[in-house]
């Protein structure tokens, strides 16, 4: 038997590269995730791990993972030079650097524009030849010279590079602190770790006192302390040695230690992504599922003659169901090797697209062990799981039949599907109305798992809703076509189960699809409505980088006339009763005048220690005006009050609010995040609108847009998604077409002595082909009638399960959907070429004496 099958497989290799594909795009999705995102993990791993030295001396900040450390300085609470002397004093100590960084230094390029990307940093610090724990050199000079004095500076290679400046020009940056304009002369090159990765970020680096100058106000301090232990010493030791003297705002801690909360904050922003890419894999694989589920049960009714044979001579029930899952076997392990050569086809691919974006990934692709091992078994557990019930079918065919000519399709009974399918879909929608209408803790997650349900249950009902839709949607093909029309009806009703299957694919794809065009439309709808109305100031400052920015330049903006008032709204990370809360900080009088903010109990006179907070929360966490709460910032660790309880708005999106001094008091940077500038009354808004351009055109990372223009950019934001959310879905979409083809192919195969008769008796080439294409058209549009249809349904619960959470308003993106359908009819035309044209070039004699 196992000789057999392999000599089946061999003589059928058209069939197995079909069945094997869906599995190589499932699978290379999966090993390209992994992949892409061991490439990110090791990228940053090279970029921190070579940071850190033996111990390092930072402020003692709240919080079990370091909210407001890192690359980037998140405290203007700093280190006296005197303490470094005392640090370096010590026995264990070798020596002591003392460190300067700054996030928000930007280089620009020699066109005037910022080198960096949305929401990369531009590093600033200043030179020290200490070493790292590794006993490696943190920076190497690679061209020029060190910067020795104020307006010099030196950069990456990789800025260096790209900006397009040589050794002598002036470099010209944008900087977040007093003078927002900064330009220095441009005297080396330096290189960081092996690989020079900075994952996006540009690296300026200057000489200490002039860093100081830049960064610290000229304070003779510093914001970090740099520690190599003595020979001898272990930095467990040296970080004990150091503890023991420091005051108690700042702490000792090792490289390894400081590494690891880094590389724990890195795994957990990146175990998103990976979340993320790996829920389409998901996605692919699930509706390969179908692809090879219909490919097999197709392969065994072709080879009911042959399986019926192998009963006649002897062969067990149970050894034709091993031979059908061997073949199955052997198709998983082709397509997941192929899969995963792929996999790194599509790392290579994202590492491209991210590098456009700014996020330059240091070095080769990563592959892993652990990535092999799951693209091999996700690859041949899925086929095999898909191929069992065909298994199965293939077992119970008689051996009588070997001695009929017609082929035995035993054809599994649509009461299974209806028994299990039924209640299986009434069960999902019992859960998403509960989640919709019932006072549940999680009305979310109660939506989600009653999709999964319907989805589930719809696409095991899909053999007993073929009949009665398709009649609907090829119901007019004999009026509209005669009798070609006819066939190609009857064609696809002929076997519900497998054009069920087939349509199936296509459903989840298209279900997919529209439901996310709803939430992505209702989420666009939601921000033009809150800005609509919740926004009065006629203008809105920001960076154009997603990084905060220098405070001077509001009070350059207040200087533009017709300006009224601006007002500043700031962003920071804060612990609240022991948990990371996003805190925003502004006036609440000042900003009700610019932006919506309703009051419901309490005042908006919001002073330090004081706090406002959103109604949905307040209520969650059981919060009422007067309460307290525990808020621990950088500098500082103190019970602040509840002032107040504001409305629900997607602008503040329930965040707590402090005022700005409460930020201050707690070392935090006084940077502004948005500025609301408001006009005077009768100001003529295009001049304004010049005027304030021109204020802020030495800025380049700052952008001045009115509420049009700041829609628009908000849009933006959220179409962005949806473009990467829609590629991705993409590949199930194109997985369902290569289903249609496999299956039409397939078909064309299994009717061939059909085929024969009809162009026996007089059918033309040209009508063979358009009963084939109907054919495909009327799968292709099922599909998407039934995708559309549970895509809707799924939607609008999505956006009415979280429209508390910020998702407002519904929309319905009726022209889309529209669209979709259409694009249906497309794929099922093209679909059909390739089937087609093998049908109309069948040779009619060798097609009727076809076994």
């Amino acid at each position: 038997m196992i000789r057999a099958t392999l000599k089946s497989l061999a003589a059928r290799k058209l069939r197995l590269a079909m069945s094997a594909f869906a599995i190589v795009l499932g699978v290379a999705f999966v090993a390209g995730s992994y992949v892409f995102t061991d490439t990110i993990d090791r990228t940053f791993d090279d970029i921190f791990g070579g940071l850190s030295s033996d111990v390092v001396v930072r402020p003692d900040l709240p919080g079990e993972t370091d909210l407001f450390s890192g690359f980037a300085t998140g405290t203007t609470t700093t280190i006296p030079s005197g303490l470094v002397d005392e640090v370096a004093g010590l026995p264990g100590v070798e020596r002591a650097d003392g460190e300067i960084e700054n996030q928000s230094f930007f280089v620009l390029d020699t066109d005037g524009d910022v080198m960096t990307t949305q929401g990369a940093p531009g590093i600033a610090v200043n030179w020290h030849d200490g070493a790292n724990a590794e006993g490696d050199p943190v920076l190497e000079l690679v061209d020029g010279e060190l910067p020795a004095g104020p307006g010099e500076v030196a950069l990456d290679d990789r800025t260096f590079e790209n900006a397009g400046y040589q050794i002598g020009d002036e470099v010209q940056f944008v900087s977040s602190g007093d003078e927002p304009r900064v330009s220095a002369e441009l005297v080396g090159v330096v290189r960081f770790g092996e690989s020079g990765s900075l994952a996006g970020a540009s690296l300026s680096v200057f000489e200490t006192g002039y860093a100081q100058e830049l960064f610290l106000d000229g304070e003779d301090a510093y914001n970090r302390i740099s520690v190599t232990a003595a020979d001898g010493s272990s930095a467990e030791e040296v970080r004990d040695e150091i503890s023991a003297i420091l005051p108690g705002d700042f702490e000792a801690l090792t490289g390894a230690e400081v590494d690891e909360e880094t590389a724990s904050a890195i795994e957990e922003g990146l175990g998103f992504f990976n979340t993320f890419l790996l829920v389409f894999a998901a996605i692919a694989l699930f509706v390969g599922v179908f692809l090879i589920l219909n490919t097999f049960s197709i392969l065994v009714a072709q080879r009911s003659q042959e399986m019926a044979l192998y009963r006649a001579m002897g062969a067990g029930r149970g050894q034709v169901t091993r031979s059908v899952l061997l073949e199955a076997f052997v198709v998983g392990v082709v397509g997941s090797t192929l899969g995963l050569l792929l996999g790194l086809g599509v790392a290579q691919l994202l590492k491209w697209v991210f590098g456009l974006f700014g996020l330059e990934l240091g070095g080769g692709l990563v592959l892993l062990p652990r990535t092999v091992v799951i693209s091999y078994v996700v690859g041949i557990v899925v086929t095999m799981i898909a191929a069992f019930v065909p298994a199965r079918r293939a077992s119970r065919v008689p051996p009588v039949a070997a001695m009929r000519d017609d082929v035995v399709n035993t054809e599994s009974s649509r009461r299974v599907h209806l028994w299990v399918g039924a209640p299986l879909t009434l069960l999902g929608a019992a859960a998403m109305a509960t989640g919709l209408f019932a006072d549940v803790d999680d009305a979310a997650l109660m939506v989600g798992a009653g999709i999964f349900a319907v989805f589930i249950g719809v696409a095991l009902l899909a053999p007993v809703l073929v009949a009665p839709v398709l009649r609907v949607v090829a119901g007019w093909y004999p009026r509209a076509f005669g009798t070609v029309g006819r066939l190609a009806r009857e064609n696809a009703l002929r076997n519900p189960r497998r054009t069920a299957a087939t349509a199936s694919a296509l459903m989840i794809g298209m279900a997919l699809v529209t439901a996310i065009s709803i939430v992505g439309a209702s989420a666009n709808a939601t921000v033009d409505s809150a800005l609509d109305d919740g926004v009065r100031a006629q203008f809105v400052v920001s960076n154009a980088v997603g990084q905060p920015f220098s405070p001077t330049i509001a009070e350059e903006v207040s200087q533009v006339d017709g300006v009224d008032e601006v007002v500043s709204v700031r962003m920071s990370g804060g612990i609240v009763d022991g948990d990371q809360t996003f805190l925003q900080a502004f006036d609440p009088v000042a900003y009700s005048r610019a932006a919506d903010l309703e009051m419901v109990e309490g005042t908006d006179e919001l002073g330090p220690g004081q706090f406002l907070i959103g109604e949905d929360q307040a209520e969650s966490e059981g919060l009422s005006v007067g309460d307290t709460v525990r808020l621990q910032l950088p500098g500082s660790d103190e019970d602040i009050e509840l002032a107040g309880i504001y409305a629900q708005s997607p602008l503040l999106a329930g965040g707590v609010v402090v005022s700005q001094q409460t930020l201050e008091d707690g070392a935090v940077p006084s940077l502004d995040t948005l500025l609301y500038v408001i006009a005077d009354d009768g100001a003529d808004l295009a001049t304004l609108h010049d005027g304030l351009d021109e204020a802020t055109a030495d800025i380049p990372t700052v952008t001045v847009q009115d509420q049009e223009e700041y829609k628009q950019q908000s849009r933006d934001q959220v179409n962005q998604l949806l473009f990467l959310v829609y590629a991705l879905l993409g590949l199930a979409v194109l997985i369902a077409v290569l289903g249609i083809v496999n299956t039409l192919a397939l078909s064309v195969m299994e009717r061939t002595r059909e085929v024969g008769l009809l162009r026996a008796v007089g059918m033309s080439r040209r009508q063979l082909r358009r009963t084939i294409r109907l054919e495909s058209i009327a799968i292709a549009v099922l599909g998407a009638v039934l995708g559309v249809a549970l895509g809707l349904l799924f939607g609008v619960s999505l956006q009415r399960a979280i429209a508390d959470d910020g998702l407002e308003v519904l929309s319905i993106p009726g022209g889309q959907l529209i669209v979709f359908v259409v694009l249906a009819a497309v794929i099922g035309v093209l679909a059909a070429v390739w089937p087609a044209r093998r049908a109309a070039k069948l040779d009619v004699l060798r097609a009727i004496t076809t076994e």
